[in-house]
Order: C-alpha cells, then structure tokens, then sequence
C-alpha cells in the first residue's frame, strides 16, 4: 500500500497541476511545528523562482483546490508561501485499519526479484572476535533483515581470512612446539586424524605468540613465509592442519555471533577465491588494462572527475604475491558468476574507503561486473570510549567482544533482578535479550558513518533513548493486552474498531503509527538504521504519554475501550516489528 506520505503528495501534486504548476512541486513532508498542522507542502516557494509569482499567491491557488478534498480537516497557507495539512480522524483511522490487515505493515515489496549480497563479517580464522568485530555484524544484520522484510532475496557473507600469512605462522609456531605432529612428517601417507590438536583457546594463544616471535625473530619469520608457501600450493599435511583450524574456528565464531543474534547464509573464505584470481588476472591484462609498473601489476582506476589522489590498484607485487585488492576484486567476479546479485553491499570500517573505490573501480573497468549491478561502500565510524578514543579494556588491550557482551547482560542482569516477581532463571534470560538490544540500539541510533562513544551504563537504562526502554515499552503494552484478554476472552479482536481519538496524546499516537511504512521503507534505502531507532522512540514516548492519560483496563465505556485495545495491538506490532527489523528481541516480561 501506499505511504501516508505518498497519498498526500498525490492530491497535492495533482492541485498544482490543477493550477497549471508541475506537479514536481507538490511533495508533502511531516510537519516541523506539529503545534500547527500535520503535513506541510514548501512547493510553492520553489516554484515561485519558475513561475516568477509570489509564494503566497501560488499557495493559495493551491490550498483553494485541496479546500475540496474530503479527506482533508483543515488547509491554509502561511506567509511566505508554507501549505499547511491537517487530515480527517476518519481518515486516519482508516488507514491504520488497513496497515493492520495489511502484510508487513503495509510496506511496499520494493525488491521483488532482486537479489543482494552483504558482505558484513570479515573475521581471520584463529583469532577471537574483539570489539572492531561488532559494528559490522550489527549494522549488517539489521540491513540484510530489513531488506529480507521488503521482498529482497538477500545473502549475508561473512567472508573469512583463512589464506594469508596469519596461517603459516599458526603451523609453524605448531611444528615449533609440537614437531612429532604428523602433519608436519613429509613421509606421512595414511589419513589425518579427525580430531584437532588444539582447542580454541590454545588456537587463539597460538597466533598472537607467533606473530611476536616473528618479530624478532628472522629465521622463524622466513620459516613461516615458507609454510604459507608450502600451504598455498597444496602441501598435504598442511592442508589437514589448515582444516583443522577452519573447523575449530568456524564452530567458535558461529558461538560468538549468535551470541549477537547474528547469522550469516554464506561461510565463504578468502581460500574459496584463490581459482579465480588468475582468470581474473588474465582478463584484465586481455582488455589492455593491468600493466607492469615498477614491478608490480596494476590497474589505473583515476578518472576526470577525481578531486583527491586516485593511486592504482595493484594487482600482483614486484616479488609476485597477490594482495587483499586482487582477493577482494576476484570475489565480487565469483559473486556475479554464482548469483549474479543486483547489488554487492560492503559493511566495512570507513577507512577502506580509498581501498574499496580502487577495487569496485577496477572491477567496473574490467567488466566483471555488469554496470546495472550496484556495488556499495558502507563505511561505518569507531566505537569510542568515554575519552573520545578507540574503546579499550582497563589495561589498554582490544576487549574480545564475548567479554564485552558479558559485562554488558551482567549490568542488566543486576537491574532486572531487583524485580522480585522474577526468578534468577528468568533474569538470566531476560537479561542477556535486554543486554544485546542495549548493545546494538546503543550503536545502531547513532549515524553509521559517524563515530559515537560506547556508554554501557546509558545504553542499559530503562529510561530515554535506549533499546531497554523501547523493549519495556512494548513488555508493558504486551502485559496490557494479556490482562484485558483474560477478562474478556469473549471479544473477537479482528472485529474491533477504532475509534476517533479523545485527546491529543492519543491523535498523536495514531498519527506517528501511520508513517511506519515510510519509515522502514526509507530506511533501508538510505542505508539508515537509525531512523527506525529514531521513530520507535518517539513511538514510545508518544504511546508512554496516552497511557499516563488513560485508565485502559478500567474504562466503563466499552466502545471506547475496545478502540484503545484495538489503537495498543497495532502500537504492540509496530514496536516488536521494528525492533526486529534492527535484530532486537523482545522479552515477555522485564
């Protein structure tokens, strides 16, 4: 269905035809002083520059017209040329009746037929995910949901580091401490053993030890040069290592994702690339565009238009190793071949940015790529601490994210718990669903390009723009709900009508129910969670103020109670519905 929005702007648009002015100059938005109107139309202003016409007097030709439209309460323009909108009640209602037998909230299946790819993890096996891990998942699950939402087929990456050189210093720091192992005797040539020979947590000490000891260490750094070599290339006992710490990898990081409520369709690896990288390589030499400069093979991606150094994108090293462009270019070719998606989207730190302009360029260049295919940077900004810098743990390390999860649910946990009605079990429960939507409001309310300062204690309140205070809002509409059902199990809800509002706090609550479709819709094209984040807030606080206003259980009127009931279910969707489309669960109960 269409957008309140959007029916507005029809009969305002067809008024200025009516007063032979374009149409392009009829788009109504939400009133900025909603103490006067509800809509606004700013047209007449811009079309006073075409028509050399004062605002005012195209205003009110145009309010003349729109003084017909039955739907339309009040109409009038104010100097210098503003339209102000005020709908009917009855039309209100009606629309909220249709977004709530509507599918989807009434929202548009605007990707019907498209597939997108989302490339949001990024992780390097044998390494834990750390708090730079949390902005991508986060903002790239809530995209691929909202897309999912509007139609879209829609595929989540994770991408994994398995190839570089992280991989030879992991089995030469191994062969170091354990050289018996069989996977490092060349005379071996039965099968490898099923089980690895370390866990996670040895897995995770293990690189951090080797990537130092190669530091100071010249012989062990050209050792593991030599394995990664040796690896790369098909050495056997390397290869039963290497997918022994795939395994254990994979099975940790699936944990710890969804422990975030995150869950990616594909489990792809920089290793999936390698058989593509030299027809890539090939085709791009065959079009006349890689060329050798100072050793190394390149691509000139600069164009005309370019106000900043455009540097090329290197393909091939002088000593001939590939690097994370000729991975990165090699996968978008690998992903146009198997889903042939109609937009690549990269949810990746902003400081890539130069990095991945090279690669969609080059690709784009090179056709690999159709150019109907939409390939997108998603830069997102740094979580910093109080102090304005990266955030840090106590003694200045990079905080694994599980711990930071933790200490997040525990701060919840010691909230929840002074709610005696509630058993420990249950505080547990809902304090991990309360502690991750603290988490992931806390970042996804802000701007994703924009750096923003992580604040467990404000992001765990119950109180002001919080992901707990949201979810409490619609516990306590959900407790509600469940209260007059038990006392009146008799009435059929989908027969319940809504009712012309009595007071303004509840002609708001119905006014800002009816733009969540254009709410969600504009949001995901946008790439913008935080207008979601944005509205549910006020929807909270507007259905917060008619409660404090009304006795809803306790009303005698009964007509005018079923509308209440009726005017909470749709608030009650509206607000678990968002919540899920930024990853959000909502407990039963806080």
């Amino acid at each position: 269905m269409k957008t309140i929005l959007e029916l507005i702007s029809t009969d305002v648009k067809n008024a200025f035809s009516k007063c032979n002015y374009s149409s392009q100059y009829g788009n109504v938005s939400l009133s900025n002083r909603p103490d006067l109107c509800q809509f606004q139309c700013n047209g007449a202003m811009i079309a006073s520059k075409t028509y050399k016409k004062a605002p005012i007097i195209i205003a009110n030709e145009v309010v003349n017209v729109l003084n017909k439209c039955s739907h339309i309460e009040t109409v009038s323009c104010v100097m210098p040329g503003f339209i102000n909108i005020t709908l009917t009640d009855k039309f209100i209602i009606n629309y909220l009746n249709d977004i709530s037998k509507s599918n989807n909230l009434g929202c548009m299946q605007i990707g019907s037929d498209k597939t997108i790819i989302i490339d949001y993890g990024g992780p390097n096996v044998a390494k834990p995910l750390h708090i730079g891990h949390l902005r991508s998942a986060i903002i790239g699950e809530s995209i691929k949901i909202m897309a999912r939402f509007l139609g879209y087929n829609v595929l989540g990456d994770v991408h994994l580091g398995d190839w570089g050189l992280q991989i030879g210093l992991i089995m030469a720091e191994l062969e170091r401490r354990y050289p018996d192992l069989v996977y490092f005797n060349s005379n071996y040539t039965q099968d490898y053993p099923c089980e690895p020979p370390f866990d996670i947590t040895e897995l995770e000490e293990i690189y951090p030890s080797a990537s130092n000891f190669s530091k100071t260490n010249s012989l062990f750094l050209k050792k593991a040069k030599k394995v990664t070599y040796d690896f790369q290339n098909g050495h056997r006992g390397y290869r039963a290592l290497w997918k022994h710490i795939l395994n254990v990898s994979i099975a940790d990081l699936k944990k710890n994702y969804s422990n975030l409520n995150v869950y990616f369709d594909l489990w792809n690896k920089e290793s999936d690339i390698q058989d593509y990288i030299p027809d890539v390589i090939k085709s791009l030499k065959d079009n006349g565009l890689a060329y050798i400069s100072q050793g190394a093979l390149v691509v000139d991606v600069k164009e005309d238009r370019d106000t900043r150094e455009m540097p090329p994108c290197i393909l091939v090293k002088s000593d001939g190793a590939t690097l994370y462009s000729t991975t990165d270019i090699s996968t978008i070719a690998e992903r146009v071949e198997t889903y042939n998606p109609d937009e690549i989207i990269y949810v990746v730190d902003k400081r890539q940015e130069l990095h991945f302009e090279q690669v969609f360029r080059c690709a784009k260049k090179g056709k690999l790529v159709p150019q109907h295919t939409k390939l997108t940077f998603l830069g997102f900004g740094t979580m910093n601490g109080k102090d304005g810098k990266p955030f840090k743990t106590r003694d200045g390390g990079v905080m694994r994210l599980e711990n930071l999860i933790s200490q997040v649910c525990d701060e919840v946990y010691n909230k929840i718990k002074t709610n005696k009605s509630i058993s420990a079990t249950e505080a547990k429960d809902i304090s991990n669903k309360v502690g991750i939507s603290a988490l992931k409001y806390g970042d996804l309310s802000n701007q994703i390009a924009k750096d923003y300062i992580f604040d467990p204690e404000r992001f765990t309140s119950f109180e002001g723009n919080t992901g707990p205070y949201i979810q409490y809002t619609a516990v306590r509409i959900k407790s509600i709900l469940n209260k007059f059902e038990e006392t009146n199990c008799s009435y059929e809800t989908n027969n319940i009508s809504l009712q012309v509002p009595k007071s303004n706090s509840e002609s708001n609550l119905m006014l800002t129910l009816t733009q969540v479709n254009d709410v969600i819709t504009d949001s995901f094209i946008k790439y913008c969670p935080n207008k979601i984040c944005q509205y549910i807030y006020d929807l909270s606080n507007d259905f917060n103020k008619f409660y404090h206003e009304n006795r809803i259980l306790t009303e005698e009127n009964s007509l005018q109670q079923l509308s209440w009931i009726k005017l909470l279910m749709i608030t009650e969707e509206v607000l678990t519905t968002c919540l899920d489309l930024i990853g959000i669960e909502t407990p039963d109960k806080m």
